[in-house]
């Protein structure tokens, strides 16, 4: 029970660096004097980092949603670009896969930048927040190269870099 309340705590509330929250739930289960004194095992750890995946998959691709574009919890695509770099190097260190992630988040880039396009086209401002270097370098983590990307995706980018 205990473990499952720490699982939905990283996904729906951990924040912009969940794995910061995983080791606040780690502390919380089996150190902190107020917690429920656990003593888990390696792979007792999996479900937690599973919900940081999950987290971050969460903030990468609500920053990928066009319909987001004008809100306040929009952060742009620096920010999902920095997400995916975090998300990669956390997967790498615990030997996790993120295929899956990486399949959607990307997509959802491919979709969000030929919505971007549509919208410039009709007279609104870009709200890219990255250069063209660092929108191709993510775009290449994920798999895609330039030619994956709707034409133009270039002159909506802040900067050369």
């Amino acid at each position: 029970m205990f473990l499952e309340d720490e699982v939905f705590i990283i996904e729906d509330a951990g924040g912009e660096m969940p794995e910061v929250a995983m080791h606040g739930s780690l502390y919380f289960l089996c150190s902190d004097p107020e917690g429920p004194g656990l003593s888990l095992e390696k792979q007792d750890h999996l479900p937690l980092k599973k919900a940081v995946i999950n987290r971050y998959q969460t903030i990468i691709l609500r920053d990928l949603q066009p319909e987001n574009r004008k809100k306040s919890i929009y952060r742009g695509l620096q920010r999902s670009a920095i997400n995916w770099r975090r998300l990669k190097l956390f997967a790498e260190a615990q030997n996790l896969d993120t295929g899956h992630v990486r399949q959607k988040v990307a997509a959802a880039l491919v979709s969000f930048l030929e919505q971007e396009i549509c919208f410039v086209r009709l007279g609104e401002r870009s709200c890219i927040n990255c250069s063209r270097q660092t929108l191709c370098e993510f775009a290449g983590e994920l798999g895609l190269c330039s030619e994956d990307l709707a034409a133009g995706w270039q002159d909506l980018c802040c900067g050369q870099e």
